[in-house]
């Protein structure tokens, strides 16, 4: 579909019509939502040190075997030695030739497993993936094959030449997602798959192509709660884009919007997490999963997590998604989160609000007329640099309405009056006098509302007494041409020659 593209990049809600600003937001969040899942402690890969099963002997490893502070080259060596008794195992035809397998398989995942940086480069080097994907051929006994997906998804979890390396396992790891595999065999592929497809975008395309959407998101119909969590994470890598077509194909899946609802409502933290940051792609990617879930009862969903969780972890795709999804009935919720003292839940619940104000004019008074007003006043004046960016697109957004055509953006009178008399006009010079092109721009686009939207010629002079015009001129030889054209503009405008004569 057409609108199921990605928009432009650029994030201008305040200076365009507002009318597609809070899409293209959405969609340029869903491109780099990966590196903030990051620092938000959530990986986008993750390596395996406990077994997804303890129906085996020995499946999981002991804190006592991590291998903390091992000389990296003692652990390389191993790593080669292991690799080097695989090969032996795998050609032995003899009596208990399985057991000699797994026994060799588990030292490899060992060894994989040890340390903050596994020995992936030297288990490549030594010849590991001929092995492991012999390993995980049809008819092998399930402890065979979970160490072997074990041991691929440690592999998958290195850097991306290491993690490509995974290519001619692909479709024999997808299909262990079938009905026939055991849930632990299952479960363990279905993370090595997550890890592959976190990795880039063209990983994500073979994937695509080789089945494993259909077959991750079958993972989640089923009840047990380890399962879903994994193939959600898998999911939540596999469809974030920045095409949209995975997105909108998951999400018409029948049982896929009713099984997303159930398991934020009945799951515990960790799952309804994972399952969040899919709705977070769903629907800053996809109209149509937008459009299905809407429908469904999952804002409400949403909002009562908002009210209730404590955990940090799931409010922050829990606020993403609500931003995607334009929630006016969510501003209240947002007004804890405006008010808690974790600076990230400011920044999210503020980026939410910018997308609810960039929508109607009703969604515009709702954020005016509550009680997050003086919150958002009061981080644009104190806060962290970040978060009084993103305080001023709510501020920005909310004194404007769309104009026809391409022309400026009609000023909401009494919005802007009151937020510049509430003192909002020092915040937003600060961002005109920053380093920050993104930031200098919307507080120029603003400056232009003052100056030209202020009722009897009061928005120069208000502009001047907070050393405006100094701030402005500041841009008069600036390299950015687009500031340097709109700061001048604004100077020649409305402080030039005549400027003051009439008083």
């Amino acid at each position: 579909m057409a609108d199921e593209g990605l928009g432009s990049h650029k994030r201008d809600p305040i200076k365009a019509s507002v009318g597609n600003a809070a899409a293209q937001r959405r969609r340029q969040h869903a491109v780099t939502v990966g590196k903030e899942r990051r620092e938000a402690l959530m990986r986008t890969k993750r390596l395996c040190r406990v077994g997804v099963s303890g129906d085996f002997d020995e499946a999981s490893i002991d804190d006592s075997d991590m291998m903390i502070e091992e000389d990296q080259a003692i652990l390389e060596a191993l790593t080669s030695a292991a690799v080097e008794e695989l090969k032996l195992d795998v050609a032995y035809q003899g009596k208990g030739a399985t057991e000699k397998r797994v026994n060799a398989l588990r030292e490899l995942r060992r060894f994989l497993s040890r340390s903050e940086f596994p020995p992936v480069e030297a288990a490549l080097q030594a010849g590991a993936i001929p092995l492991l994907i012999q390993c995980l051929s049809f008819g092998s006994p399930d402890e065979q094959l979970l160490e072997a997906a074990w041991c691929l998804t440690n592999i998958a979890a290195g850097k991306p030449e290491e993690t490509k390396a995974l290519l001619p396992a692909l479709p024999l790891l997808v299909a262990h997602l079938g009905e026939k595999s055991s849930l632990h065999v299952v479960e363990q592929c279905a993370w090595a798959l997550g890890n592959v497809a976190g990795e880039s975008e063209e990983l994500r395309n073979v994937l695509l192509l080789q089945g494993a959407l259909p077959a991750l998101a079958r993972m989640l119909l089923p009840n047990k709660r380890s399962t879903v969590r994994t193939a959600a994470w898998a999911l939540s890598n596999l469809i974030k884009g920045p095409d949209p077509r995975a997105a909108t194909e998951l999400i018409k899946i029948d049982g896929i919007p009713d099984r997303i609802v159930r398991h934020l409502k009945k799951g515990d933290d960790e799952l309804a997490t994972e399952v969040a940051w899919v709705v977070v792609y769903l629907t800053a990617l996809s109209n149509v999963a937008t459009t299905i879930l809407a429908k469904s009862d999952l804002v409400q969903v949403l909002v009562e997590i908002l009210d209730t969780s404590t955990s940090l972890q799931l409010l922050i795709p829990v606020l993403r998604s609500l931003g995607n999804l334009v929630a006016g009935d969510a501003i209240q919720a947002l007004v804890k989160c405006l008010k808690s003292e974790h600076r990230i839940l400011n920044k999210e619940a503020a980026w939410v609000l910018s997308n609810i104000a960039a929508g109607s004019v009703e969604h515009k008074r709702l954020i005016y007329s509550s009680e997050a007003m003086p919150l958002l006043l009061n981080l644009l004046s104190k806060a962290a640099f970040d978060i009084k960016k993103e305080v001023a697109y709510v501020l920005g957004n909310i004194c404007v309405a769309p104009a026809e055509g391409s022309g400026r953006p009609n000023v909401i009178l009494d919005h802007l009056v009151n937020l510049v008399h509430g003192g909002c006009l020092t915040g937003f010079l600060d961002l005109v006098r920053s380093a920050d092109v993104e930031a200098a721009r919307l507080g120029l686009q603003f400056i232009e509302l003052v100056l030209r939207g202020m009722p009897n010629g009061e928005g120069p002079k208000l502009v001047e007494r907070e050393d405006g015009i100094d701030a402005m001129e500041r841009y008069q030889f600036h390299e950015n041409e687009e500031l340097r054209s709109m700061a001048n503009e604004l100077v020649d405008s409305y402080f030039g020659e005549e400027y003051g004569l009439d008083e």
